[in-house]
């Protein structure tokens, strides 16, 4: 086999792959940190004015730590039992909990934004609350809708996560006012 054919094989397997990941995501990660970082903008909320640069800090760090931390539990709980990860499987579990970060992104750039939009420090809370909720009832939507649900099963997901992001929000208010 010629060295362009390996390639174009190596490439084509690659892409193989990654399709397969995409058809088989799964955006646990993605509800939960969309969740962590709604908790995150609330705590700070409840605390005082912080500045920007502070909590869009807060928000992708926490979202790291809790990110090793998932990939740790998912590694070393019940695989270590079985046998040591390779590299192959570390990595995989590194991508696959990663949108636990990702979630925590459009919060901070919301956050980050605020002043462009005029927006005071409790403004810039509720609109990143209100970016992060929304991310979570995305992020759930779209694992039902990859999982091949019904209409009716996706939007009773996203029925539950509205709900739940409104149990956020009345947090909010009940802690600041």
């Amino acid at each position: 086999m010629s060295r362009s054919a390996s390639k174009v094989d190596w490439a084509s397997d690659r892409r193989k792959r990654r399709a397969d990941h995409r058809a088989h995501a799964d955006y646990t990660g993605g509800v939960y940190g969309s969740m962590l970082a709604a908790s995150v903008v609330i705590g700070a909320g409840t605390l005082g004015s912080f500045p920007r640069v502070e909590l869009v800090l807060l928000l992708l760090l926490t979202s790291l730590v809790f990110w090793i931390a998932h990939v740790h539990a998912e590694l070393f709980g019940a695989r270590l039992a079985r046998r040591p990860p390779d590299r192959r499987v570390i990595l995989r579990v590194c991508r696959d909990e990663w949108p636990i970060v990702k979630a925590a992104v459009p919060p901070a750039v919301a956050i980050a934004v605020s002043p462009v939009l005029g927006l005071e420090v409790q403004g810039a809370l509720w609109l990143a609350l209100s970016v992060a909720v929304a991310g979570q009832v995305g992020w759930s939507v779209a694992a039902a809708h990859r999982a091949g649900a019904s209409r009716r099963l996706v939007a009773t997901t996203a029925t539950v996560n509205v709900l739940l992001g409104l149990v956020i929000v009345v947090v909010k208010i009940a802690l600041t006012h």
